[in-house]
């Protein structure tokens, strides 16, 4: 569009070109553009962007600040990655902050009231440009930007080195380029950590808190620096260590230019290398320091050596003892070491030991680098502060304690420390010393194989026996049926294999006062093992059928279990006739020996029953579900949940247990087996069980729990002579709280009593599917009683008879289990 002389020449005309000069003046350029000249700036929604596309500079607000700053990032990341902050100490507390360039080429961050919060020094350019380059430098220069920069961000690092930035000393202004890392994620300002080079002696490059210097880099030695020996296999990166009468400096590039890398300075203290993973969407931690105990500064102290292979991981160098062998036997190694014998300088017999594989020690002293090995020798003997030397780019001499010293597997350098002459040894000592060392050697080499060997055959013949028994177990028990489990096909046992005679003494040849009761298997020992372990030992009767197949049962599965709720096998015997167990020894005994005693009843008050009820559902969730196989207990009653000293449950007896398969849920089988009372209905009359059998049992257990009242087991009889009948008649007429076993007093909360009776009642429920899972009980247990389900009729009665097949031709079946008979008919 063009305008006419007269229209140029109206008065109005020239007042709205004037308006039209001055927003373009103060209006932000859009993105895009990466320079900004004098009349132009740059707006809270602007920024610049690299001519490649790699960098942004503009306003941002990190995580959950409210300030806003002014910054570069990457643009091509999708992870906003901040690498330079120019007012990291001083932030803007609105968004009206605006970038701008004078014609004497000063930056300035300004708000609109005029205030600055950031600015450049005058650069006394003509037609000065600001310019975002390719590499995130943000330059100015004269005209387009060419030539060498007036200011560049470079010379300021926040907290990020990016390839070809220099982290060094200007040693003609004195300026450091340092990285220093922000206060916390949300807050760029300077915070504690700070990464710089140190000029003081051999160049290194440090990391420091305040004034305490946490790690340091030791000097270079060629294409790395001696405390980092990877770099050398850094094959993605070339570095460049600059020492000159001008600056001293470090900096890297990227040999493959698909590669983003930064070193950063956190603000948790550490300094990392990271690599952008473009798949991931994030940063990868390429290279970190510190990153073990001995990078630390010095942590074994003077003339101590660090080594992570090494426990504990300080030593001291030959011809060293400890300054504080107490601490140093506590593993504080910070005193150091002292020597044994002083030096002997002014006699020339002082000697030097090398040292290899190390991080060269701490030094001030200037490295000289036209001596070679020898002279570097010859002029530490000459002075008699020196301690050590070594070649590294030249000869570097130590004139004090050897500080930060440690050790590595693979790099490090070669260091000699000097000793005197007594400490040093003769050569033909040490030469006798390593002839008796080889010869020690091949005699320990020697013995070491005999005794190998012995070992070997004797496992051979303990294996051959146990492989035995193995498979004796594994034929024709109780879990044959589930072929895919492993149990049944004679897996490892994982279980100790004891002898007869350990057994009969550490019962005193099976004493009756040891004796600590019997059962339909057989009796029950009390022994000690080893160093007075305390152990219940059951041993088969020999005239117990049933037995024996609850003893292979039990043998391959609760080897493979453990759980706190769970009695735990200690080992079995099988030797001749003779078939034992040996578990844990649980001092209290049995539940029912408390519940159904008056005088021990007393001693189970409300909190008591209600840990016991919390860890008998614990210990049946993990058989149901936790474990590593699925285990339907099947045997679950109040005789079978031992007490450990301190009344904790466990669950014991898993001589009926049998293992479902992954998508199994319930079985069915024709021999009956349990105590009646505790069986389901389902169960016990048409032989079908499943995990829902087993909260059947648990919820009878709580009722007795609650009640101290046996379930008599009764299934066709008057409801009331039945503890589930009982319980359910109170809970409708709403006096459930009547079902309290009267030793308890009022020493219980109302609210969780009637909740476990809820609970109860809910896992006796007639139908399986209605009754909860042993997860939902665990919930359940934990929960506010409103919240559960009403519960329905228990199953204590049933219109079912029991399970029978008939034939032309039957055989009678009877068993007895847990002093409960169970009669069958099998078809044949």
């Amino acid at each position: 569009t063009s305008l006419s002389p007269a229209a140029m020449s109206s008065p109005g005309r020239m007042i709205g070109l004037h308006r039209w000069a001055f927003l373009l003046a103060v209006l932000p350029f859009s993105a895009g553009r990466d320079t900004i000249a004098p009349g132009e700036t740059v707006g809270n929604a602007g920024s610049l962007v690299s001519a490649d596309g790699s960098f942004k500079l503009g306003f941002f607000t990190p995580g959950s600040s409210k300030y806003r700053y002014l910054g570069i990032w990457y643009d091509k990341v999708s992870l906003q990655t901040v690498v330079w902050v120019a007012n990291r100490d001083r932030p803007l507390h609105d968004t009206t902050g605006v970038l701008s360039i004078s014609g004497n080429g000063s930056l300035t961050l300004s708000d609109a009231k005029g205030e600055v919060y950031w600015s450049t020094p005058a650069a006394g350019l003509t037609n000065p440009v600001a310019k975002l380059q390719n590499d995130a430098n943000f330059v100015v220069a004269a005209g387009a930007g060419g030539g060498d920069p007036a200011w560049e961000s470079f010379d300021y690092p926040t907290d990020s080195l990016l390839p070809r930035m220099k982290l060094g000393v200007d040693l003609r202004t004195g300026r450091s380029r340092n990285i220093t890392s922000w206060r916390s994620a949300d807050d760029p300002a300077s915070g504690e950590y700070t990464m710089s080079m140190d000029v003081h002696g051999d160049p290194q490059v440090i990391l420091v808190r305040g004034k305490e210097k946490l790690w340091r880099s030791g000097p270079w030695v060629g294409q790395r620096f001696s405390g980092i020996p990877e770099m050398k296999t850094y094959d993605m990166f070339s570095f460049r260590f600059f020492t000159g009468a001008d600056e001293i400096y470090y900096q890297f590039n990227i040999t493959n230019s698909s590669v983003l890398s930064r070193l950063v300075a956190r603000p948790t203290g550490e300094v990392q290398r990271v690599v952008w993973i473009e798949r991931a969407g994030t940063w990868n931690t390429f290279w970190f320091a510190p990153k073990d105990q001995c990078d630390a500064v010095s942590p074994c102290g003077p003339f101590g050596v660090c080594d992570t292979n090494d426990s504990p991981i300080c030593s001291c160098l030959r011809g060293f003892d400890p300054r504080s062998p107490g601490d140093w036997y506590l593993r504080d190694g910070r005193d150091g070491c002292v020597r044994r014998t002083g030096l002997d300088c002014r006699n020339g017999t002082d000697g030097f030991v090398l040292l290899v594989g190390a991080k060269l020690p701490d030094t001030s002293a200037a490295v000289n680098a036209s001596m070679g090995l020898e002279e570097c020798r010859a002029a530490c003997l000459r002075n008699c502060s020196c301690t050590a030397y070594a070649n590294a780019n030249g000869c570097i001499l130590w004139s004090h304690d050897l500080t930060d010293l440690r050790l590595y597997t693979n790099g490090g350098q070669d260091l000699y420390f000097r000793l005197a002459a007594p400490d040093l040894g003769s050569s033909s000592s040490l030469a006798r010393k390593k002839w008796v060392a080889t010869v020690a050697g091949v005699v320990v080499v020697v013995c070491v194989l005999l005794l190998g060997w012995v070992g070997y055959c004797t496992w051979k013949k303990k294996k051959r026996r146990r492989d035995r028994i193995i498979v004796q177990l594994g034929t024709n028990n109780n879990m044959s049926d589930h072929r895919g489990d492993e149990s049944s096909r004679g897996g490892d046992l994982e279980l100790p294999l004891l002898d007869f005679s350990t057994i009969a003494a550490a019962t005193d040849g099976f004493s009756t006062e040891n004796k600590l009761g019997e059962g339909g298997f057989g009796p029950v020992y009390k022994g000690w093992l080893g160093e007075g372990q305390e152990v219940a030992v059951k041993r088969l009767a020999r005239n117990s059928v049933q037995g024996l197949d609850e003893f292979k049962n039990e043998v391959m599965l609760i080897a493979k279990l453990q759980h706190r709720n769970l009695v735990r096998l200690l080992g079995y015997c099988i030797e001749g006739e003779e078939r034992m167990l040996v578990y844990e020894y649980m001092p209290n005994k049995s539940l029912d020996a408390f519940l159904f005693d008056k005088t021990k009843g007393q001693l189970l008050d409300w909190n008591m029953r209600y840990h016991i009820i919390n860890g008998i559902a614990r210990g049946l969730l993990y058989l149901h579900q936790d474990s590593r196989y699925r285990i339907i207990h099947r045997d679950l009653k109040a005789s079978n949940v031992l007490l450990d000293k301190v009344m904790n449950p466990k669950i014991s007896d898993f001589g009926m247990a049998r293992i479902f398969g992954g998508d199994e849920t319930e079985a069915n089988t024709r021999r009956v087996v349990g105590t009646y009372g505790y069986m389901s209905p389902e169960y016990a009359m048409d032989g079908v069980f499943s995990m829902k059998s087993d909260v059947f049992s648990f919820g009878v257990v709580v009722l007795e729990i609650v009640s101290g009242k046996r379930n008599r087991g009764i299934y066709f009889s008057d409801p009331n002579l039945n503890l589930l009948g009982y319980a359910w008649s109170l809970w409708k007429e709403g006096t459930g709280f009547e079902l309290v076993d009267s030793s308890m007093a009022t020493s219980f909360t109302m609210a969780e009593v009637l909740k476990c009776i809820k609970v109860g009642l809910l896992c006796v429920q007639e139908r399986p599917e209605d009754r909860p899972t042993m997860a939902s009980v665990v919930l359940m247990l934990g929960s506010d009683a409103a919240s559960l389900p009403q519960p329905k009729q228990p199953g204590f009665v049933t219109v079912r008879g029991p399970f029978q097949v008939f034939s032309s031709s039957s055989k009678r079946e009877s068993c007895t289990v847990n002093d409960v008979t169970v009669t069958m008919f099998e078809g044949r």
